[in-house]
């Protein structure tokens, strides 16, 4: 248990808590003292007026020198209090005491204060007094402070224990919301321990409340889901690579051991180093692929974007490989369905590397008497960019797995390649932030690109 306080008690969000409760306490206190002090002047000057307006009602007794109806009535308000809680004096000019129930001694005229050290007078009580002359006689009128000083004292002890339950609700509620953010940061802590022993499925669980830390925490999810996607990707690539590069680093060997015999038996050897040259080009394009590929992922390429004309560039394709189409027997066409000037912000040598890819794949793997055509659309905020055509197309259960690095489709072996085609195109994808899907077009494929659009600047 002791750990437990401990513990929370080095928690941010406890601490958090706490300094929040004490600003709330120290708020509380100073209001209310500003209060009290308030609540304090206004009962002395309600007293005061009280006062005043007694010693008023019967200074007004007084009238034609009739001074016995204003000794009867201070007699007579002397005996209503018989605990002296109010005391009334009435003397002569000599200090000879005419009617009352105390005797007021060298008091000011006006409002004064006095203790209870006059002979008579309840002990450890204080008095607010007015005095004044009424026919040359002295006329004091005093009220005791007991039942203000018990009214403020009730103040007081109500302050007191109110402060006292708040901080204790304040530090009970906080430690409370501490506990419940910690088991939440607890969550999170685990995760990476998870994620840093190489447990790349865990996630952070969620509450579903939709507060700064779930929103934090579906970020952090997200990149998890990527990390494992690339880390998943990794070692598909070196999986791939260590069986796709097989066969041409066994058929390199055996040139070279072949050359290697031909030469001790003084033949020949030029057709076999020309053959084992070709492999090892096809060898160092397949890495400088890889390599161009992660260069990509990595994001390196993004500070050299500027507004590109999609248009253009897939215009400049068709035009390119026009020919090239029609040597192999096939149609490559461009078609703009609607709009114009449709720029997307990005990298044009990559773009260009990226719809080169797209249409040498169709070249490369659709037979002769194959359409392939080029087109741009505007779809709301969005620029599609698709290369189409009625070639066998690719199964709809093979359409993600071809973007995998290396994966080739079983009929597709026999031709040239090294299966990074598509891999490179999703990666300048992700880069330009464009999804990419692949549709059937019955028959044939259509691999869209969705651009988000830059708007046309007026002049």
């Amino acid at each position: 248990m002791t750990g437990t306080w401990a513990r929370l008690l080095r928690s941010t969000p406890f601490r958090l808590a706490l300094t929040f409760a004490f600003l709330f306490m120290l708020a509380f206190v100073l209001a209310g003292a500003i209060v009290y002090q308030m609540m304090s002047a206004d009962l002395a000057d309600q007293l005061d007026d009280s006062i005043k307006e007694t010693y008023s009602v019967i200074a007004a007794t007084y009238a034609d020198n009739d001074l016995k109806e204003l000794v009867e009535t201070v007699q007579s308000h002397s005996t209503r209090s018989p605990r002296k809680e109010q005391l009334f004096s009435l003397t002569d000019a000599a200090g000879n005491r005419l009617a009352g129930n105390f005797t007021a001694a060298e008091l000011p005229d006006g409002f004064s204060m006095f203790g209870a050290e006059m002979p008579g007078l309840p002990p450890d009580t204080e008095y607010r007094a007015y005095s004044g002359s009424v026919g040359g006689n002295n006329l004091t009128i005093a009220f005791s402070l007991s039942e203000t000083e018990e009214l403020e004292t009730i103040i007081l002890m109500s302050f007191g224990w109110a402060t006292l339950i708040i901080t204790g609700l304040a530090i009970a509620g906080g430690a409370l919301l501490a506990s419940r953010v910690q088991r939440r940061l607890d969550g999170i802590a685990a995760t990476m321990v998870d994620v840093s022993h190489g447990r790349l499925d865990t996630r952070i669980p969620l509450t579903g409340n939709g507060d700064d830390i779930d929103m934090v925490s579906g970020q952090v999810n997200a990149a998890l889901d990527r990390l494992s996607g690339l880390v998943d990707g990794m070692k598909q690539v070196s999986t791939n690579i260590a069986h796709d590069l097989k066969t041409p680093l066994n058929r390199l060997q055996m040139i070279l051991e072949g050359a290697a015999d031909k030469a001790a038996r003084d033949q020949d050897v030029s057709d076999d180093l020309a053959d084992a040259r070709a492999e090892g080009y096809q060898i160092n394009e397949t890495f400088d692929a890889l390599l161009r590929i992660a260069q990509i992922e990595a994001g390196a390429r993004r500070a050299r974007f500027t507004d590109v004309d999609l248009d253009d560039i897939l215009r400049t394709m068709a035009e390119i490989y026009a020919d090239v189409a029609e040597d192999d027997g096939k149609v490559l066409s461009f078609s703009q369905l609607n709009g114009s000037g449709d720029r997307i912000h990005g990298d044009r040598e990559l773009l260009t590397q990226m719809f080169a890819n797209l249409v040498e794949n169709a070249l490369r793997h659709c037979p002769p008497g194959t359409t392939i055509k080029l087109s741009v659309a505007h779809q709301g905020e969005r620029v599609l960019a698709s290369v189409a055509d009625d070639g066998p197309g690719i199964p709809p259960e093979e359409r993600e797995r071809v973007f995998q690095r290396l994966y080739r489709l079983d009929h597709s072996r026999s031709t040239p390649g090294s299966g990074l085609g598509l891999s490179l195109v999703r990666a300048i994808a992700d880069l330009h932030g464009a999804s990419i899907a692949l549709d059937d077009c019955r028959p044939g494929l259509a691999v869209v690109v969705s651009f988000p659009l830059v708007r046309s600047q007026a002049p």
